[in-house]
């Protein structure tokens, strides 16, 4: 963490073993103190209110909007921790959707003897992340349960967006002749909260891709609006996302097996494990489908941005097998992708 969010970090609660208590919830001195104290002491901009609604300019033109519930279990992992993937994933939910992030509330649900310290560091992540995004924290809810009865902290974020002019995306548009396109290695996340909660005791260096988005998507916007799919691989990974593609657009998906980025140390676990890199998710990576003309000029714009600098094009869209996924594996061979099955990993995001 560098040293202007260490610096934020710090309050009353920050350098003190003191715990969250039921009397935080209560709605009184002490849930005042905890809002003044942690929350508004990291989230304090011009549109952060006070009263029971922020009241908002109204942006020209349409707007997305989008809400997310996040329960990971650790809450801190290699690459992030709850309160930053919870700025993440909601801005990348509008992202997706061509949607520039504006306004954000979060709702805490705190376990009863959750250390304030901890809670500090998931707020500064939440300030440092929304401020990397261009996003603000404008209103927000604390609620406190009772000891066992959460787990934790739990955080439900709303964000809101203004959609790009001329851009419409959905996993209904895909067509055949499109491009598939992943914007780096897949299933980071999911490996790096596997290999946090130690149960296997394996040890490798793996540190989860969780980023926001909307500057990787308002490049390729930049470059052209004519791209049909954009979907973040979170649960499920882009092996359910491009399955949920085919279903709701009715093509059918080629990969290439050989294409297809998996960094070595989450390979290695995946081969120890026997899991399959597609299906573990990802909290810093899109899915993209577009024209195939689109492609050289999408890579071209996705390659000058540091969160995906390693984009790929891994397939395209066919009008053969509709609804299903299939891969050309190394040595050749046509091969249809398994359907995404359970969850693999619970509480990943």
């Amino acid at each position: 963490m560098n040293d202007k969010t260490s610096r934020r970090q710090l309050s009353p609660y920050a350098t003190t073993n003191q715990t969250v208590t039921l009397a935080h919830g209560a709605g009184g001195k002490q849930t005042s103190d905890l809002i003044d104290q942690i929350f508004k002491a990291h989230f304090s901009n011009p549109d952060l209110t006070a009263d029971d609604a922020a009241v908002l300019p109204a942006p020209p033109g349409r707007i997305a909007m989008t809400t997310d519930g996040f329960i990971v279990s650790p809450a801190f992992f290699p690459g992030g921790n709850i309160g930053k993937l919870s700025v993440c994933g909601t801005v990348n939910d509008l992202a997706c959707m061509g949607a520039k992030p504006l306004y954000l509330s979060c709702a805490f649900v705190i376990e009863e003897g959750y250390p304030m310290e901890q809670l500090a560091q998931i707020a500064a992540s939440m300030a440092a992340t929304a401020s990397e995004a261009g996003i603000r924290i404008v209103s927000g809810d604390t609620k406190v349960a009772g000891k066992g009865q959460a787990d934790g902290v739990f955080i439900t974020t709303t964000g809101v967006g203004l959609l790009t002019e001329g851009v419409r995306t959905s996993g209904a548009f895909a067509k055949p002749g499109d491009s598939v396109i992943v914007t780096g290695d897949i299933g980071r996340h999911g490996c790096t909260i596997l290999l946090a909660r130690e149960d296997f005791g394996i040890e490798a260096d793996v540190t989860s891709d969780c980023a926001p988005l909307w500057g990787v998507v308002r490049s390729v916007l930049d470059e052209t609006t004519d791209v049909h799919v954009i979907r973040d691989a979170t649960r499920g990974g882009v092996g359910t996302v491009l399955y949920e593609i085919a279903a709701q657009s009715q093509v059918g998906i080629r990969l290439n097996a050989k294409a297809i980025p998996v960094a070595d140390q989450v390979y290695g676990v995946c081969g120890m494990l026997g899991l399959e890199p597609l299906y573990l998710a990802c909290e810093g990576r899109l899915v993209i489908v577009a024209p195939k003309e689109q492609t050289p000029a999408i890579l071209n714009a996705l390659r000058q941005n540091d969160n995906s600098k390693d984009a790929v094009q891994i397939g395209e869209i066919t009008e053969d097998h509709p609804g299903y996924v299939t891969m050309t594996t190394e040595i050749g061979a046509q091969t249809i992708l398994p359907g995404p099955g359970g969850e693999l990993l619970p509480r990943i995001c």
